[in-house]
């Protein structure tokens, strides 16, 4: 009987592991084995065309020396460090307002959540740059109100990086709906006795409502930070590839792209690729370590 009900199971696992084993290839076959592999190369010279030398620390000693290695560090560290608090502030102010149930309220969220969805695409970042140039429809809302200007805002070291921090702030949306999914589940119970003890809004808002969204806030801001430190396709485009103007947009994935594809130097861009998984270990660690003081769990 026992040994009955075990080949049985064993069937059906088998079953299991058989429906599963496409997806089971692919995971292998394009995540964890270009992961590994990437992880030997970034101790070789190679250059895609010959076959990989074993150079030992030689990639790793070399970014010491980089400028444009601490340049485009600098620059991701600008752009993550500034959008991603902009972008959940305004996410999570979008979400309290859409709090009250209304009729339109699920059209709301949709249009809200759109740029989500198509804001990191080729498309949006190709009108995004027609957005900001000299003859844009920047400036020309400008001169509407008077406002004589024909600056290319994407064509200034000062300006451009910021034309990609808005952008990053205007694709709120996916953060907007997790923080209004937290809000929902905050008990009434709570703001109807802080009403019987006479709290005012800003009161229930900063001893109710902050408290109790703080691990959303938790995994909105793990989540935001990795794509900050890892954000490409917006910077490519609207730079044009090349990160100008004088590198203000040339973020670190940038570069990283510019070492393997367009200098074939893949040894030196996979020690690069392993520097960030280990900068964004490091970020995420931190912001693990501090959650006891900040993060409330009712638990």
């Amino acid at each position: 009987m026992i040994y009955t009900m075990a080949k049985r199971r064993l069937h059906e696992d088998l079953a299991g592991y058989a429906f599963i084993s496409p997806w089971l290839a692919g995971f292998f076959a394009f995540a964890i084995f270009p992961i590994f592999i990437s992880l030997y190369y970034s101790f070789t010279d190679y250059d895609i065309l010959a076959t990989p030398i074993f150079s030992g620390l030689k990639n790793f000693r070399r970014m010491l020396g980089d400028e444009l290695f601490w340049k485009s560090l600098g620059v991701t560290f600008y752009y993550a460090f500034v959008s991603v608090p902009l972008r959940l502030i305004f996410a999570f102010f979008v979400a309290l307002t859409f709090r009250r149930a209304s009729r339109m309220i699920r059209l709301y969220q949709a249009v809200y959540y759109l740029p989500s969805i198509v804001g990191g695409s080729i498309a949006i970042a190709v009108m995004w740059r027609r957005l900001f140039m000299s003859d844009g429809a920047l400036n020309a809302g400008l001169t509407l109100i008077g406002i004589k200007s024909t600056v290319s805002w994407i064509g200034r070291p000062d300006t451009a990086i910021w034309t990609l921090i808005i952008l990053a702030v205007w694709q709120f949306g996916s953060s907007m709906l997790i923080f209004l999914a937290g809000l929902r589940q905050i008990p009434i119970t709570y703001y109807e006795a802080a009403s019987i003890d006479g709290a005012g809004p800003f009161r229930k808002f900063l001893n109710i409502t902050l408290p109790q969204m703080t691990s959303v806030i938790f995994f909105n801001l793990i989540m935001q930070l990795i794509n900050g430190f890892t954000v490409f396709t917006q910077a490519f485009v609207v730079s044009g590839g090349s990160g100008d103007p004088q590198y203000a947009t040339l973020v670190y994935a940038l570069y990283l792209y510019q070492r393997a594809f367009k200098y074939f130097d893949m040894g030196y861009a996979s020690a690069m690729a392993w520097v960030l998984v280990l900068i964004i270990a490091l970020f995420t660690g931190i912001i693990f370590k501090t959650s006891s003081k900040w993060v409330f769990y009712e638990s």
